[in-house]
């Protein structure tokens, strides 16, 4: 498997943000993963893990499904479906995929799952290939 680009200070995969998740994104050949700890210090009550951050993991699995195919995006509209709580403490597999395009949308869908092999979450997402100036700007970000 291929390791995903990054940018170094994005807060779901920048190795250089500080408070950031850190999460390693790779390209299968068809789907991009990740595994990644729930931690308390993300938690949104006492050992429950924050449902914001959970969407931000699915938003970032989604848009690295593009990304490995070397189609630079920006999320226009992401729909979550939280399924079971995430403990603090849970081990998460990510997996996000394209199913589709029409023009410069993207169609995409990603799901959580935990170490009981779960289903924790489910998204789908809408991404839109930015304008020349701005794709440019996205790409030369990226390391």
């Amino acid at each position: 498997m291929k390791e995903i680009m990054r940018y170094p200070g994005c807060f779901v995969c920048g190795d250089k943000n500080e408070i950031g998740l850190r999460a390693r994104f790779f390209w299968d050949g068809d789907k991009a993963v990740c595994d990644i700890a729930a931690q308390e210090l993300y938690a949104g009550y006492k050992d429950i893990f924050h449902g914001g951050i959970l969407s931000a993991l699915l938003d970032e699995i989604m848009v690295k499904a593009l990304l490995a195919q070397g189609i630079p995006s920006v999320t226009a509209e992401m729909t979550v479906r939280f399924r079971l709580p995430v403990f603090c403490g849970d081990r998460l597999h990510l997996e996000g995929r394209s199913t589709g395009h029409k023009g410069t949308v993207f169609f995409t869908e990603g799901a959580a799952v935990n170490q009981k092999g779960e289903v924790v979450a489910t998204a789908t997402g809408k991404y839109v290939r930015p304008k020349q100036g701005l794709g440019d700007k996205l790409l030369e970000s990226l390391t």
